[in-house]
């Protein structure tokens, strides 16, 4: 039986913008952050990322990112909330003498 052929998650040109993006990482001039102020580009993930959304930028078609789940997010909030407040009320409790 013959297969349906997939379609392409990212559209051609957003290739080329990730591409334009690995070459400025090799030559060492692609710089990270808002106006590439953030430093130079170390790892070639990065480069991508950066590549990919500068094509999300100018509207190519990008998968978007990946959620995070929100049931771990859950879970371990109450219990942060459950210490924190105990460390509070120490803090309330002793007070500074002159």
């Amino acid at each position: 039986m013959a297969r349906k052929a997939k379609k392409r998650r990212y559209s051609r040109s957003s290739g080329s913008d990730v591409a334009s993006e690995m070459r400025r990482y090799k030559k060492g001039t692609a710089k990270s952050g808002r106006g590439g102020r953030g430093g130079r580009v170390k790892s070639r993930k990065q480069a991508i990322a950066i590549g990919l959304s500068k094509a999300r930028k100018k509207g190519k078609k990008v998968p978007k990112k990946a959620s995070k789940r929100k049931s771990a997010k859950k879970t371990s909030s109450t219990s942060s909330k459950k210490s924190s407040n105990k460390k509070s009320s120490k803090r309330k409790s002793s007070k500074r003498s002159r």
